[in-house]
């Protein structure tokens, strides 16, 4: 019987020409198994989020023609003339403060102006929260807008009763702040030249 330590079978042995070979193509496999292994992935901020919580979607603010105003129009319809929106008492959700008149196609009606809330229940109309004009004051309201979390505006009056709807004499500045569970009102220099954003409807 022959012994394992014998010499190799003819078709096993190899010359030193073989071996060469051989370990030229290993080298070249273990090359190509590198270039098509798969790279390590890193997780990445799209991904995480995907497989956590998804944030919050930013409230929407009260839609300001949506609403139903305290204000009889007989006929007319009513008008939004100006609005802005913002968290006005902290509570971490936006009002939405709308200017509002009876539309008229000739003089300029009173102005009311009015915070709507998001409705109670999904689907319903805004919420008219607060009066900061009524129109029975007789006012006209330009250059609403919002500093911080204070409305302010331009009124627009009349020092007498005889003078013309047209042409109001009296201007005068106004801001509105929330504090202890209501709106405040103050008075500020009738330019108003610093509120400090863009308003329209």
């Amino acid at each position: 019987m022959q012994s394992l330590a014998g010499p190799d079978l003819p078709h096993t042995s190899t010359t030193p020409m073989q071996w060469l070979a051989t370990a030229t193509a290993v080298a070249g496999v273990v090359a190509l198994a590198s270039l098509v292994q798969p790279t390590a992935t890193v997780p990445t901020a799209s991904a995480a989020t995907s497989s956590g919580a998804r944030p919050a979607p930013a409230a929407t603010a009260p839609d300001a023609r949506a609403a139903h105003y305290p204000l009889d129009c007989g006929p007319n319809p009513v008008q939004v003339t100006d609005k802005v929106s913002g968290d006005l008492d902290g509570d971490g959700g936006p009002e939405t403060v709308a200017v509002v008149r009876c539309k008229a196609e000739m003089g300029t009606p009173p102005s009311g102006v009015y915070v709507l809330a998001t409705p109670s229940v999904k689907g319903a109309a805004p919420r008219v929260v607060a009066t900061l004009v009524d129109p029975r004051e007789k006012m006209s309201v330009q250059d609403l807008g919002l500093t911080g979390r204070a409305v302010r505006a331009t009124l627009l009056g009349y020092s007498a009763t005889d003078v013309p709807r047209c042409c109001p004499d009296v201007r005068k500045g106004a801001k509105w702040q929330w504090q202890n569970g209501k709106f405040v009102q103050s008075e500020l220099p009738a330019s108003n030249g610093d509120v400090s954003e863009s308003r329209g409807v």
